[in-house]
């Protein structure tokens, strides 16, 4: 269970931090002490499920948004899991994917 809370504090501060609210207004808006809401964000303890409903409205996003932690995987996962993608891709699927990431990588 230490992964599972440690994914989903990431995620609920990357979700806050990207609707620019502080700590203390996250809190507020879901009836929580702010020290609570750090220790979920740190990974301390899990919310109940009254928390959870209500920081998913508050963000605006359905419950299981609360759960997408797939890009918050380590680069190495994430290349390993890129390499095992194209390795079972089919060659027009390879030549789509290759296209996606140099228009990406130009525009950086």
């Amino acid at each position: 269970m230490a992964l599972l809370s440690k994914l989903l504090g990431l995620r609920i501060r990357e979700l806050r931090k990207t609707r620019k609210l502080t700590q203390s207004q996250l809190a507020e808006s879901i009836g929580m002490e702010t020290t609570n809401l750090c220790k979920l964000e740190n990974g301390g303890q899990l919310p109940k499920e009254e928390n959870i409903e209500k920081i998913a409205a508050v963000f605006d996003v359905p419950i299981k948004d609360l759960f997408d932690f797939g890009h918050l995987k380590s680069r190495d996962v994430l290349q390993k899991e890129l390499i095992e993608i194209i390795k079972t891709s089919n060659d027009k699927d390879v030549e789509l994917y290759y296209k996606l990431i140099t228009s990406i990588k130009e525009r950086r």
